[in-house]
């Protein structure tokens, strides 16, 4: 039988210690422990699933990884390269790469009655992944590319239509500007809206075979390749494969290829949530010296309450060691007492506010117009368990209290 175990359980429930006035305090460890769990899963979950979402939609206008030819810019006029690369089975042989797909892109003006609207037009082929538009698609569907005539149709924002006042099976003639100005007319067949506002405004899909003829390229010639990767995790290494493949490889006039990842084509964004990490840590570790301040006073005032039992049991026999024991038993009962509240109410939280999205931001500001949230349990795991590990340890520097605790003494004056 563990004796200190036994003595910690009466301790935390018998009637008697419930009267002392270390009752409140008690309690207020609780509490402390349980909001700060809370805050800590929430943060955490908000945090992740905040970058998640942005990175995702980034992503979809862009994807993981592009390989250009080493003289294009950032001003989406593009300068070909060839669709027929020898090295392309290589890269689709690279473990986590989930899709290859072309791509061509140039700006353009959208003239619909008395609106214009600068946008850049970006020419997807035949081996497209819609997924991400369908999923964001709104009204209307994605149009279908094939390898013989081209078509007129088109999918833009949302957002974009409502400014040139358009909507679905409206056409609009958009111009090109080069050494003379060149108009192609479009219909639009969808609308989608992912609350990248700057994106939103500014991107169009079409045929890639407009894009090819604008700039008098052949069939075979396209601005770059985008490549999408299973996990975003894995996005630095694949990087460095694609680029070790591709990025030293010269092209028959000589000019090299370039390989971009998503964070170096849109580095301000990528910063921007790095940036989240450190508040993260600023949180974290405000919410555990909390707890453990709390705990730490409430552990004390513990003790002092009992100082007549403990002077007692050291009378006939315990050792400081075994008071210790006792004590940390106690706190490890009201710290786990509060993981479990605090778990719940991080659950419920998060509960609701993936269902219902109640909180909601500023999409201007913030690219995205709800709080998202990304729960997992690795999450609820890893915060549970850290905290219980420091909380648990600082534990120990109440407990050297007892040392100090004279039993003659409190028996004397008991």
């Amino acid at each position: 039988m563990n004796t200190e175990l036994f003595i910690a359980r009466r301790f935390s429930f018998d009637k008697e210690g419930k009267k002392l006035m270390s009752r409140s305090i008690v309690r207020l460890s609780v509490i402390s422990i349980s909001l700060s769990i809370a805050v800590m899963i929430i943060t955490l979950a908000v945090v992740t699933g905040f970058k998640k979402e942005i990175r995702n939609k980034v992503v979809g206008f862009g994807s993981h990884i592009q390989i250009l030819n080493f003289d294009a810019n950032n001003s989406y006029e593009s300068i070909p390269i060839s669709s027929n690369q020898d090295f392309l089975p290589s890269i689709k042989s690279i473990p986590g790469i989930r899709h290859i797909q072309v791509f061509a892109t140039k700006p353009g003006i959208i003239k619909a009655d008395k609106e214009n609207q600068g946008v850049f037009v970006k020419g997807v082929g035949p081996d497209y992944d819609w997924t991400f538009f369908n999923q964001n698609m709104i009204k209307g569907n994605s149009f279908k590319v094939t390898d013989s005539a081209a078509t007129n149709e088109v999918i833009l924002s949302e957002k974009l239509a409502s400014m040139l006042r358009l909507d679905i099976g409206d056409e609009f003639p958009m111009f090109f500007f080069d050494e003379r100005p060149r108009g192609r007319r479009f219909k639009i067949s969808g609308l989608f809206t992912t609350s990248l506002e700057e994106f939103d405004r500014q991107f169009i899909l079409a045929d890639i075979k407009h894009i090819q003829k604008l700039y008098n390229w052949n069939d075979n010639q396209i601005s770059g390749f985008e490549l999408l990767i299973d996990g975003f995790k894995d996005l630095d290494i694949i990087t460095y494969l694609v680029r070790d493949i591709a990025g030293y490889h010269f092209l028959d006039d000589g000019s090299r290829l370039k390989v971009l990842s998503i964070e170096d084509k849109y580095p301000q964004i990528f910063q921007w949530l790095g940036l989240l990490d450190m508040n993260v840590l600023v949180i974290l570790v405000l919410m555990i010296v909390v707890a453990v301040v709390n705990m730490i006073s409430g552990l004390i005032i513990l003790i002092l309450d009992r100082t007549n039992t403990i002077g007692l049991l050291k009378a006939v026999g315990a050792n400081n060691r075994s008071m210790r024991k006792i004590f940390m038993y106690q706190a490890l009962y009201l710290i786990l007492k509060g993981l479990v509240i605090g778990n719940m109410l991080a659950l419920a939280i998060c509960f609701i506010q993936e269902r219902f999205q109640l909180l909601k931001l500023n999409q201007s500001s913030y690219f995205i117009d709800y709080v998202p949230v990304n729960l997992t349990w690795l999450i609820v795991i890893f915060t549970n368990l850290g905290s219980l590990f420091i909380i648990f340890l600082s534990m120990l520097i109440p407990t050297l209290v007892i040392l100090k605790i004279d039993p003659v003494k409190t028996l004397r004056y008991n």
